[in-house]
């Protein structure tokens, strides 16, 4: 299993998405000990190269473990990795992206103190940076569900879920990914909070999402935000009028995560 999905544009189903119920009892041979890692402010580079790394070595173990099932050995558990930053400012393109989205040239960009990089997750163009909530989750499907459509419900939701602690009502949008406010059906003026993106190898995931706590909105005037030419985007400093702390969010969002995934941390 292999495959690019993203929160940009897909399908439209007839109706947005419903939340996702929270994963089963864990069965034997599954792992639901997420470790956690902050990694603050860190180049997306830096942060992408990690998540390779990790990605790498739960693919090698799974491998590994397969040769043992054949043999008649025991299988080793299969870890899962949850990465919490923050980056400068970086433009991201997905496989499916138009580098037309970008409308700042080299010299521009150097100029916004901003870098670009094309990525291999799905969607198009994105930006990322300081103010913004970007979670990584690298987890081995296998320990929770093996649905890619499912998993994505359930970062949503948790973004969902923190968001209303906040007094904000957000949801989703039909044929959209993200999580949205001014969401229902016919709002005036519906805007993206949250873009998400992932990967997904053999069940093992990377990439995730960015949650625009305050978040310097003029950067998304520099390109068309996943390739979505008539809604906006925003922030919760926006929408609150204040500034949020971005490792306060942290915290109200993982123990949302950790209840839709019926998993436990380790830090």
């Amino acid at each position: 299993m292999n495959s690019l999905l993203s929160t940009c544009v897909t399908t439209p189903p007839a109706a947005a998405p419903e939340a996702p119920v929270a994963a089963g009892i864990r069965q034997p041979g599954q792992n639901r000990v997420v470790q956690v890692e902050r990694l603050g402010t860190v180049a997306y580079q830096t942060a992408w190269d990690y998540q390779e790394e990790l990605l790498a070595a739960t693919l090698a173990l799974k491998t590994r473990n397969r040769a043992a099932a054949e043999a008649g050995d025991s299988p080793v558990l299969t870890p899962n990795h949850l990465l919490l930053c923050q980056h400068p400012p970086v433009y991201t393109l997905g496989k499916s992206g138009k580098p037309e989205h970008l409308l700042l040239d080299e010299n521009a960009l150097t100029a916004h103190g901003a870098t670009f990089h094309r990525i291999n997750r799905g969607g198009d163009i994105t930006f990322h940076g300081p103010g913004q909530l970007v979670g990584y989750p690298i987890l081995d499907l296998d320990n929770f569900f093996t649905d890619i459509h499912r998993y994505l419900r359930v970062l949503e939701e948790a973004v969902i879920r923190t968001l209303a602690e906040y007094g904000l009502s957000a949801g989703r949008i039909a044929g959209l990914t993200g999580v949205w406010l001014d969401f229902e059906e016919g709002a005036p003026n519906p805007r993206k909070i949250c873009a998400m993106g992932v990967k997904c190898s053999r069940w093992v995931t990377m990439h995730g999402f960015a949650l625009n706590v305050n978040t310097d909105l003029t950067y998304f005037g520099y390109i068309v935000p996943c390739g979505i030419t008539d809604k906006a985007v925003t922030s919760m400093q926006r929408e609150l009028g204040r500034e949020i702390s971005v490792t306060e969010v942290e915290n109200r969002l993982l123990p949302h995560l950790a209840t839709l995934l019926n998993a436990e941390y380790a830090v």
